[in-house]
């Protein structure tokens, strides 16, 4: 199944639980520097791209595109590996959390480095600690580091000059992978889980063991006592690196 093909069927609900969080936002627009024009790559309905500079979007899913608010920075359908952008047409390009969905890794840096003097990439440590997967969900473990670059290798293609810590807050308003990781029983509402795209690659009855056990340890207490330790916790490294080159 193609990236557009998955968020035809899944991402109809990404506009209400995948929302920038600010505090990302502030990281980002960090990275971006002085670019006042920038390309946002597989931009999803409209996350994360920076006020007060000069936006267009570029996405696979038109159930994606058509979640754009009013407003938005204009979008058109496409593909990392084949951006339909003239060559240096923007001081930064911008790709959050999609470089997992791309066909071809060197493809797609290649077209980011054609149209931008500056890329900023946020991708994600396959396989990093965390205890949805490591103690309910090993399927989701088994996805996440199936044929998905690490973080160094995103690093190394794209001759990155720095890699930075994308700490997660404990109230994170981007729903992704490891988002409620203080929040245990939001992995419990369908919608949230249809929002992370793993989740909705498996079936229902692969997930139900891992709910079953997820919802019992919360309801004896299980899961708050083993895990007290993330409680007092404002934020979490969920292994998201943020990375950027010139």
């Amino acid at each position: 199944m193609t990236t557009g093909q998955l968020y035809e069927r899944i991402g109809g609900g990404y506009a209400r639980h995948r929302r920038s969080d600010p505090r990302i936002v502030a990281q980002l627009d960090g990275a971006l520097g002085d670019a006042r024009t920038v390309l946002n790559v597989g931009a999803g309905a409209g996350s994360y791209e920076p006020a007060g500079r000069r936006v267009v979007a570029v996405e696979p899913s038109a159930v994606m595109l058509a979640q754009r608010a009013d407003g938005a920075a204009p979008a058109a359908r496409g593909l990392a590996e084949a951006l339909p952008v003239a060559d240096d047409a923007v001081d930064a390009a911008l790709a959050v959390l999609t470089v997992h969905h791309w066909r071809d890794l060197r493809a797609g840096v290649r077209e980011l480095q054609r149209v931008a003097r500056r890329q900023v990439i946020v991708h994600f440590a396959p396989g990093h600690p965390f205890w949805l997967a490591d103690e309910y969900f090993p399927e989701l473990r088994d996805l996440e580091t199936t044929g998905n670059p690490s973080v160094e290798e995103v690093a190394d293609v794209l001759g990155a000059s720095r890699v930075e810590v994308v700490p997660v807050p404990w109230d994170c308003t981007d729903g992704f992978f490891s988002a409620y990781w203080r929040r245990p029983d939001a992995y419990l509402d369908p919608e949230v889980r249809a929002a992370i795209s793993y989740f909705a690659r498996l079936d229902d009855a692969v997930l139900a063991p891992g709910l079953a056990r997820l919802r019992a340890d919360l309801e004896s207490g299980a899961w708050r006592d083993r895990h007290a330790d993330l409680l007092g916790r404002d934020e979490f490294d969920g292994g998201y690196r943020l990375l950027v080159a010139e």
